[in-house]
């Protein structure tokens, strides 16, 4: 469930009651009249199911709470009620479906911001993938998967397609091209240095390499690979499921191939950088195609799931 916090003005609280009292899958409902003071206002708090909680916080919103007041929402991981049960029980669709659309833009704005922190990830997560790819180790390249950040990014611009957010859109968008050119030029400097060490070689470039060839060869396979890797990265995301398995999915065929392409850079190997650009190219887009038609399935499917929203007349408490 979900537990919202809310600051009212005082005008408005009974207006916000009554939209509560008659959204399905609501519990726990407390108002302090006069309780804040930064604004000023009342304090109402209550429980939603997560299937009502998009119908219940856009409701709010029009009520220009957020506006004049506040709206906080917060996950419960465990809620002992027997009313909390029932509430559930009532509210139409499962937990799992559903999307918090409010809850949902404000973590990708959040991961999305380009920042010192994501930029080093980002070039740690290539340079460990560029001595992934120059000794052919496939663990290398996991780990360089697991550190990169960029499914934030990718994420913001499926979340911006579908909810026309052009700001979003255009902070995801400088995040994952600003971050990606950082990446790579770093990394460029990175395998000139590391072959100056006579630890990077352009043999090992150009020999045999079974387990990472495939990054600088796009191919059918590798875009049938992003667009399952942006599904199943977004239904992760709206599930509340997101972790580093989602990262690595994500980063299966974008930071190795930056790395590759850094790598063939330094030893001018323009074949080979072309070929990874092509496959980073390929599978940004195969992510981002995969995400937004995710996206677009979900809120679809849940319009026809999710039944009538409103009660009839205020619930009767139960027990």
């Amino acid at each position: 469930m979900l537990h919202l916090r809310m600051i009212v003005p005082s005008d408005r609280t009974l207006d916000a009651v009554k939209v509560i009292e008659s959204t399905v899958g609501t519990t726990h409902l407390v108002v302090l009249p006069g309780a804040a003071r930064d604004p000023v206002g009342d304090v109402v708090m209550c429980d939603v199911a997560r299937e009502a909680g998009d119908e219940l916080l856009g409701e709010l919103r029009e009520l220009r709470i957020a506006q004049d007041g506040s709206i906080a929402v917060g996950n419960i991981d465990l809620s002992l009620s027997t009313r909390a049960d029932a509430a559930e029980e009532e509210a139409p669709g499962e937990a799992a479906d559903a999307v918090i659309w409010e809850q949902l833009t404000g973590a990708t704005h959040e991961e999305s911001t380009l920042s010192i922190t994501y930029c080093a990830f980002m070039i740690l997560a290539t340079m460990i993938a560029a001595c992934g790819v120059v000794l052919d180790n496939a663990v290398l390249i996991v780990g360089a998967m697991a550190v990169g950040p960029e499914f934030g990014p990718l994420a913001g611009v499926c979340t911006a397609v579908v909810r026309r957010a052009p700001k979003l859109a255009a902070r995801s968008l400088i995040a994952l091209l600003v971050g990606f050119a950082a990446a790579i030029a770093a990394t460029t400097l990175f395998s000139l240095g590391m072959d100056a060490l006579d630890l990077f070689t352009r043999e090992r470039l150009d020999g045999d390499r079974p387990n990472t060839s495939f990054i600088w060869q796009p191919d059918p396979f590798s875009f049938v690979v992003a667009l399952l890797a942006g599904a199943a990265g977004t239904l992760s995301l709206t599930s509340a499921k997101s972790g580093a398995l989602v990262g690595v999915a994500i980063s299966v065929t974008t930071v190795p191939a930056a790395a590759n392409a850094a790598v063939a850079l330094s030893y001018g190997e323009v074949g080979q950088m072309w070929g990874s650009v092509e496959q980073l190219l390929l599978n940004l887009f195969g992510i981002m195609l995969a995400g937004i038609v995710t996206l677009y399935a979900q809120k679809l499917l849940w319009r026809t799931q999710r039944g009538h929203w409103r009660r009839p007349t205020a619930r009767t408490p139960k027990g």
